[in-house]
């Protein structure tokens, strides 16, 4: 897939979080990389260990439950979405679609300060 068809996925993706949500978010980059920085076969992983689970994306920053009103501004949190690995444990742009959705959602999560074990009860 293209990188503009997949960012405009991810447009998407954030448009369609409830309103309430998007309000909340400050201060967020939403970033679209190929691969976490050392990965540079998304395949290599899924053929080599079938256990092994690719990064879809990451959250980097401080999540709002964690924040003081002594932080020290260190610059944007934000949100790395992995087009690759997405892509490579999808077969179709529907799939990719809803892949982004999720991914970014989970991430997100994060950012409001919910764990893995919150995020997997959603």
């Amino acid at each position: 897939m293209r990188r503009e068809r997949f960012e405009r996925l991810v447009r998407e993706a954030f448009d369609s979080l409830p309103e309430e949500f998007r309000r909340r978010i400050e201060n967020v980059a939403i970033v679209v990389e190929d691969v976490p920085r050392g990965q540079e076969d998304p395949g290599r992983l899924l053929s080599k260990d079938p256990d092994e689970v690719l990064l879809m994306g990451e959250f980097i920053g401080i999540p709002q439950t964690a924040r003081s009103c002594w932080d020290v501004p260190a610059g944007p949190d934000h949100v790395l979405l992995y087009e690759k690995n997405i892509e490579a444990v999808c077969a179709t742009d529907d799939e990719i679609r809803e892949e982004i959705r999720l991914t970014l959602w989970h991430e997100l999560g994060h950012y409001f300060g919910m764990t893995e074990d919150q995020l997997e009860d959603i």
